[in-house]
């Protein structure tokens, strides 16, 4: 992967300088945001499916098929539709993220991927939700970087770790059974990040790795495609710890992890998630101590209370990330569930004053 040259060499280049001269800010949560709209099923359908929800037959129901899903077929809850339904929310809240100080925001698209997208039977538009996502996000850092010349912002195309797992068994009573294969994994991570580059992508990002052999299958899939387009892209990647056991779903520690995907060469390995940052800190030290690569992290704001919400302050998540970034553990940070454009800007603030991690000297010229 390493000898093919970059898509947009120019736009690496800005973040890599970037990267060497301070610590980059990356957004928060986009569930979070788009929870505060309380949109009801009309709202999630928008225009281009409201048909599918009336009851009503369709007098050409076979032309429809490929654009709708089945006839009470519920669409609530699922954020990634909101590309193409109610493009203009999901702009905002870039938006709302890039005045906030972020320096790289996400695209909306962590479920866009076939498997992911046939829980609401709308498999068939994951190229066009990724694509759509990622020009979303471009047009809002294009136009913030025209504000500010001096401080380019990049789009991330995330790619999220689908509704399986390619290491563990659904059932209990079948250990040995498992859902899905590596291909097919690995042919929803081609599809997507097709539609992320073609989008307008700076960077692909594996994010909220609970089973590294999906990770795997996914990283598999962009070397591939960038030996098929000849050219390269950036690459991010993120796990997330399960819980305070300091392991992955499926069962690697911080430091297994980060050997199990170093061969990818990323630009940046780091945790995002399941923890808030305080329970995450003991993992980003790991990385911090071990990584070849520039070191990210993304928590949630604390864990989740007895009605599913997040209570940690923007003031006391700023904080705590603040001591990240005192001891040289950070390169990127950002956060996940729970978190707010006001979250982000409070690390921001943390942040300013701290230089980025140094990266070993022995791989600074080869870090991506």
């Amino acid at each position: 992967m390493s000898t093919l040259p970059w898509i947009h060499p120019d736009r690496v280049a800005l973040l890599e300088q970037a990267l060497r001269q301070r610590i980059l800010i990356i957004d928060g949560g986009m569930g979070t945001m788009l929870q505060a709209h309380e949109l009801d099923e009309h709202g999630f359908r928008g225009a281009r499916f409201e048909h599918g929800h009336d009851g009503h037959a369709h007098a050409h129901s076979h032309e429809h098929s490929a654009h709708e899903p089945p006839v009470g077929c519920d669409l609530k809850g699922n954020n990634d539709l909101l590309t193409l339904t109610k493009p203009e929310i999901i702009r905002g809240v870039h938006e709302a993220y890039l005045e906030a100080g972020a320096d790289l925001v996400e695209t909306n698209t962590f479920n866009s991927t076939r498997i992911s997208q046939a829980d609401y039977k709308l498999q068939h538009l994951a190229y066009e939700l990724n694509r759509e996502g990622a020009r979303l996000a471009r047009a809002a850092c294009d136009a913030m970087t025209a504000k500010t010349p001096h401080k380019p912002r990049f789009v991330i195309g995330v790619l999220g770790p689908t509704s399986r797992t390619a290491s563990l068994s659904p059932d209990v009573n079948d250990p040995g059974f498992r859902n899905v294969t590596f291909e097919e994994l690995a042919e929803n991570y081609t599809e997507s990040t097709n539609g992320l580059i073609d989008g307008g992508a700076d960077v692909i990002m594996v994010e909220t790795i609970f089973d590294t052999l999906n990770a795997k299958a996914a990283l598999f899939a962009l070397s591939e495609l960038f030996h098929q387009r000849g050219a390269r892209m950036p690459v991010m990647i993120s796990g997330t710890i399960t819980d305070r056991s300091g392991r992955t779903l499926s069962g690697q520690t911080a430091e297994a992890f980060y050997y199990s995907v170093r061969h990818a060469r990323p630009l940046s390995v780091g945790f995002n998630c399941a923890l808030g940052a305080e329970d995450l800190r003991p993992h980003v030290q790991t990385l911090s101590n071990i990584a070849e690569s520039f070191v990210s992290t993304h928590p949630n704001a604390g864990l989740p209370n007895a009605f599913g919400e997040y209570d940690e302050t923007p003031e006391h998540m700023a904080d705590v990330i603040g001591g990240f970034a005192r001891d040289g553990l950070l390169n990127l940070v950002g956060g996940c569930c729970g978190t707010t454009p006001a979250h982000i800007k409070a690390i921001a603030e943390a942040v300013r004053n701290h230089a980025p991690r140094a990266l070993p000297s022995a791989t600074e010229v080869e870090a991506a």
